[in-house]
């Protein structure tokens, strides 16, 4: 069960729900196609052929943290709040009432324009801001926020 499924409150609803975005899995992509590739390559028409499991565990590994990056976290909004959970070892979470949110600001790039993702940071009352990279569907999630809170 998810963690915000584990704590909606009694009548509380989700109504939209997002993640991270898979842009995270762009570097070990690169890191694998670039270097562990053509190392694995390169061992396997040498003589030490056994020495090719090396950049092939490598490039594994390099997937294994942006993985449990966004499988683990967790975007939403619901009829009573937003719930925002990050991180697998180290958590970090943020419930804010709706009627607590004073802002949300959306950052995008060009390429974050173009593929669906961005930042957004979310400011509740007394100024205090979270921010959070790297989300996909960041414009939706503003949208919800405002069609929850009525604004």
């Amino acid at each position: 069960m998810s963690y915000i499924d584990a704590h909606l409150l009694p009548g509380e609803a989700v109504t939209f729900r997002t993640r991270l975005h898979w842009k995270v899995y762009l570097g070990p992509f690169f890191f694998s196609l670039l270097l562990c590739v053509p190392l694995v390559v390169l061992a396997l028409n040498s003589e030490n052929r056994s020495l090719a499991w090396i950049p092939g565990v490598l490039a594994l590994v390099s997937w294994v943290k942006p993985w449990l990056e966004r499988h683990s976290s967790e975007f939403a909004v619901t009829n009573r709040r937003v719930i925002i959970k990050v991180g697998f070892f180290n958590t970090r979470s943020v419930e804010l009432l709706l009627s607590k949110i004073e802002a949300i600001a959306v950052n995008q790039s060009i390429g974050g324009r173009m593929l669906g993702y961005g930042e957004i940071v979310v400011t509740g009352s007394g100024g205090t801001e979270e921010r959070f990279d790297h989300i996909q569907t960041p414009l939706e999630f503003r949208q919800a926020v405002q069609a929850a809170t009525g604004s």
